[in-house]
């Protein structure tokens, strides 16, 4: 298993690649800020595949979250984060991003169940990522919510990708089966609600947790 210390300059480094990116995209070409964000969101987001595969202890994880936390508390107010938060943004999503990384792990990584952390992490990335990014390009059903407009297109896009996440890691983990079937499929729907019913950036936290806790309650029932 590699140092610590080697371990956290791989992480820092696919980090820095992921954020290079996006502003390399915000500094270069027309895309808007969303799409430099939905870069970050979805890239950085499989850092903790890279931290799973690593065998990364928990503590490594929760003091990444806390210090990403407290970067992401001050972005809102300085321009630390320009491909990411724009100062005086009304949204927490950076915030409630970094948190969540430091609480599943804290919840799942020490009982040698980094599969929940993982599943939690990439429904967030990826589905909150490409709902927004399918909703915007192609969201021609919109929706309301409170006073937040969501499409149909996008909330669609939300759940095949919260589908395909769980059923590959459930499905890699403990084998395809109808029953890790079933428990995707309710994951995935309970996600696209959870983003549906978000606002202030909140399902940057209660997608990842709804997530991996319902994935581990239902799999937990038929073990």
């Amino acid at each position: 298993m590699p140092t610590p210390l080697l371990q956290v300059g791989l992480v820092v480094g696919w980090l820095a690649i992921v954020g290079g990116v996006a502003e390399g995209l915000r500094r270069t070409t027309a895309v808007g800020p969303e799409i430099t964000r939905k870069v970050v969101h979805i890239g950085a987001g499989h850092v903790i595949l890279l931290a799973w595969w690593l065998q990364t202890p928990a503590w490594m994880g929760i003091a990444a979250s806390v210090a990403a936390s407290a970067i992401a508390l001050l972005s809102y107010r300085m321009p630390i984060l320009p491909g990411i938060n724009g100062v005086g943004r009304d949204s927490l999503g950076t915030f409630f991003y970094a948190s969540s990384i430091g609480l599943l792990t804290a919840g799942f990584w020490p009982q040698g169940l980094p599969h929940y952390t993982a599943i939690g992490i990439l429904v967030m990335t990826w589905g909150d990522g490409l709902a927004a990014l399918v909703g915007q390009r192609f969201g021609r059903h919109p929706y309301k919510l409170w006073d937040t407009q969501k499409s149909w297109e996008g909330s669609l896009a939300m759940f095949i990708a919260s589908l395909v996440v769980c059923l590959s890691i459930l499905g890699g983990v403990y084998g395809w089966s109808l029953a890790i079937g079933l428990i995707s499929f309710l994951v995935a729907v309970v996600a696209t609600g959870l983003e549906a019913f978000s606002k202030f950036g909140i399902d940057n936290l209660t997608v990842p947790l709804g997530s991996a806790a319902l994935a581990y309650w239902l799999n937990s029932l038929i073990s």
